[in-house]
């Protein structure tokens, strides 16, 4: 639902003091009191405040928990040499799989909280406030002193794909149950959890042990990392393998198209409800356990192919807090992801849910 910048200041004021009367609203506003009153009545009409007394609906919002990091990437100006010095760009942006979700995620219109953990250097300001200019609440990231923040180095090939990564990742492990459970009033609100298996083992078995019950979706990051999600696939909501972590999880070799019908049989036998699985360049393969659908690729401009999964789980997350059903979130969610390619940074500056929608629209035609 829409929400207009007045009305947030006075929904703000309203948590600070649910008893405050309109006049010192209006006052501290520098507004009529009829005017307030008018914002207020549209409050009530929105579903914002359910009574009198200025009670306040329960804040609907994601919370992401994953890694962030700075993404620095480098693309070749022509074909890669080994073992040589190539000629290309380079370039550094606000990274991390889960932190791109939370900032895909909100732009795309949710409201995001996004728990991380970063040192207390210049990357970890610009991780945070590269989160902040996205709408993306970062008041329960885990800030480590001295520590450096984490990094992750790409280099791509002329065309676009990936060649080579370094990645520098550990400070995440600090996110331990202990500092977890510290996060309990935050996570426990939450109307979904999203995580990416960059989470330690210690972590995420927290995670599925006291919040299993909430709508958990999960990337899996990488066939290494997916490994530490086996014991928990029965507490799994929604999950976005790529082809060789839905081989890994289920210990079926993908030859071909006609495969995947089994593989996702075997992935909703092991107790997740929805599952999309990324084939790349050769396009995705969707099913919730009634309906399952291959999904050809659409020609698009290959720029960057480092974030287009993380948007892909973004515009999944956002279609369940849109109350979507599942054909309408992949539909959104695929188009996000080619949005995501076109751009040169690893997030597209332009997204947005009308973004996509325009996207969606012009396919169409």
């Amino acid at each position: 639902m829409f929400i207009t910048e007045r009305e947030q200041e006075i929904l703000n004021f309203l948590k600070q003091d649910p008893l405050i009367p309109q006049q010192e609203l209006a006052d501290k506003l520098e507004l009529s009191r009829s005017a307030v009153a008018v914002h207020i009545m549209n409050l009530t009409r929105k579903g914002f405040i359910k009574g009198k007394g200025y009670i306040l609906s329960p804040e609907q919002y994601a919370l992401v928990i994953g890694g962030a990091n700075m993404d620095l990437c480098g693309k070749a100006d022509k074909p890669l040499i080994d073992g040589d010095s190539n000629p290309g760009k380079l370039t550094s942006s606000a990274g991390g799989v889960g932190r791109n979700i939370a900032e895909n995620q909100s732009r795309l219109g949710s409201t995001v909280q996004f728990i991380g953990a970063i040192g207390d250097d210049q990357w970890g300001v610009q991780l945070k406030q590269a989160c902040v200019n996205a709408g993306v609440g970062v008041d329960h990231c885990l800030t480590v002193s001295g520590a450096t923040t984490s990094s992750y180095l790409s280099i791509h090939d002329s065309n676009g794909e990936m060649k080579l990564a370094l990645n520098d990742m550990e400070l995440i492990n600090s996110l331990t149950p202990e500092k977890l459970e510290r996060k309990e009033g935050v996570i426990s609100r939450a109307s979904m959890l999203v995580l990416d298996a960059n989470l330690s083992e210690e972590a995420l078995d927290y995670l599925f042990s006291v919040y299993g019950d909430k709508p958990i979706f999960v990337d899996p990051v990488s066939t290494i990392k997916a490994q530490k999600l086996l014991p928990y696939l029965d507490r799994i909501h929604t999950l976005k393998p790529n082809l060789a972590e839905a081989e890994l999880l289920t210990g079926h070799k993908i030859e071909s198209e006609e495969d995947l019908p089994d593989v996702a049989r075997q992935i909703h036998e092991k107790g997740v409800k929805n599952v999309l699985i990324s084939l790349g360049s050769k396009g995705a393969y969707s099913s919730d356990g009634v309906t399952q659908e291959f999904i050809p690729p659409g020609e698009t401009q290959v720029n960057n192919v480092t974030g287009a999964g993380d948007a892909l789980m973004a515009g999944l997350a956002h279609g369940f807090m849109r109350q979507w059903n599942w054909e309408n979130s992949v539909n959104f969610s695929l188009a996000a992801a080619k949005l995501a390619l076109v751009a040169d940074k690893t997030i597209n500056l332009s997204m947005s849910e009308q973004a996509v929608l325009n996207y969606i629209e012009q396919k169409t035609v």
